[in-house]
């Protein structure tokens, strides 16, 4: 049995979807579940709308849905011709556009969009999309069913980042998603929507799709889950800052972890995670090229024979994030002092703020923020017992490979690479698999490319 996740690319006209049908198909004898993103830019548009309906833009945003209507209109016209299942989806896809349409015109009368409305909103694009994908089986001789995510993937009141509910995920899969895939029906799924104990939608945050198919493994100890996506696989850089870039053939969960979590868009950070729990591989595959082997994500990859190592010096990847804040904090009352770090930690809960690298001298703590949503209000509180400074246009740079921790001199080659930069808040994670370091933001792009010329020879 497989989780066969597809992202928003891998859906995003008639022709990818066709592509989609046929490596399914090509699956069959493994038993595959499919789960589908929405089709590509389907949800940005549904934000947007349902932005623009509460700022009282009502025709603005009746007029993008229009066009995503007709846009998988087209889609499910293309692929299923004028057949029975094309009526019926051009039914089924009326029918949600009504329903986006209404829910419009109450956030527009009311003039505010709550996170339960907009949980409902969003959760639209998955449900046109595999309502077209499970036709598409069907369409091609296929026996396929189409399921609601939201019977099986429960998570807790959180409308817009549900924390999934585990036990109660397993008991609903085995017991009525199960039976169905072992009769030989091929079900297919939205990602990223689920509800809570009360029925009530909710979703699972942006990149949640993945999360979806990781879940689903979980539940069903699946033998693999596989990410099919626009790349060939999880690659030594980010090709688009990075030349000369290659696939990772194979990788282990705590580097794949790291890495999306800095900055790798391929999958999910939170994918990680559930498949840990059983130990079941994650592939991630390449839909417009499906005959690429692409990464395998496990966890001791050293036991998987590899007859392509790229790289002797024990680095797997260079990751990037860019747009990243520095806060400098500084107060002498540090010295021979306890509980200051725990103060300063307390305003970050306060504001749900989470930290990537931290520093710490006798009277001097600097941190890294990605998201600046609440840092006029964390540097006012801290403010109140440090004096806090702030640096804008920072990039963090961090190098991934679990043999970083074995390997003498990786370090001293990294900052020797980059001596003409200046370089800060230089961090080996307690992982011991990553270093991680500041650079400004102007010189990022060479210093990833000086990086992996270094370390990843042809």
């Amino acid at each position: 049995m497989i989780v066969m996740k597809f992202g928003g690319t891998s859906v995003k006209d008639a022709e990818a979807i066709e592509r989609l049908v046929r490596i399914v198909k090509s699956k069959l004898n493994q038993n595959p579940v499919v789960v589908s993103s929405a089709i590509s830019k389907a949800t940005d548009t549904l934000i947007t709308a349902a932005t623009l309906a509460s700022e009282g833009n009502i025709n603005s945003a009746r007029e993008m849905i229009n066009e995503l209507n007709q846009r998988h209109i087209d889609i499910a016209k293309n692929i299923l011709k004028d057949s029975p299942e094309y009526s019926a989806v051009k039914q089924i896809i009326n029918g949600y556009i009504s329903e986006i349409n209404d829910l419009l015109k109450g956030v527009f009368l009311l003039s505010e969009l709550s996170p339960r409305t907009n949980a409902k909103i969003v959760s639209y694009g998955e449900l046109l999309s595999t309502s077209i994908i499970a036709a598409a089986f069907n369409f091609n001789q296929i026996n396929a069913e189409l399921f609601d995510s939201r019977r099986f993937i429960v998570t807790d009141d959180n409308y817009l980042k549900g924390e999934p509910q585990i036990e109660e995920i397993t008991t609903r899969v085995n017991s009525f998603l199960k039976p169905v895939i072992q009769k030989g029906v091929l079900p297919v799924m939205q990602g990223f929507i689920a509800s809570n104990s009360a029925g009530i939608t909710t979703v699972l945050g942006r990149g949640g799709s993945d999360y979806t198919a990781s879940l689903l493994g979980l539940a069903l100890e699946a033998d693999a889950i596989e990410i099919w996506t626009d790349v060939d696989g999880m690659l030594t850089a980010d090709p688009r800052k990075v030349k000369g870039t290659r696939i990772i053939n194979k990788i282990s969960f705590e580097e794949a972890a790291e890495l999306a979590y800095f900055g790798a868009k391929v999958l999910h950070p939170l994918t990680i995670q559930p498949a840990v729990e059983k130990n079941i591989p994650v592939w991630i595959k390449n839909s417009l090229a499906p005959d690429v082997e692409g990464t395998l994500i496990i966890k001791n990859p050293e036991e998987v024979p590899d007859s392509t190592s790229i790289s002797t010096s024990g680095i797997k990847s260079i990751a990037c994030k860019e747009n990243i804040i520095v806060m400098n904090i500084f107060s002498t009352r540090m010295l021979n002092s306890y509980g200051f770090l725990k103060r300063i930690f307390e305003v970050f809960e306060k504001h749900k703020t989470s930290v990537d690298l931290i520093t710490t001298s006798e009277v001097n703590v600097s941190l890294t923020l990605d998201n600046d949503e609440f840092l006029d209000a964390i540097t006012e509180d801290i403010s109140k017992f440090a004096i806090v400074n702030i640096e804008h246009d920072k990039s963090l740079i961090c190098i991934v490979g679990s043999n970083i921790r074995n390997i003498k001199g990786i370090a001293g080659k990294i900052f020797s690479e980059l001596s003409e930069y200046n370089i800060t808040m230089i961090s080996q994670g307690a992982s011991l698999i990553n270093i991680s370091f500041v650079v400004n933001r102007n010189i990022l792009n060479n210093a990833l490319q000086k990086l992996h010329n270094a370390f990843f020879k042809e």
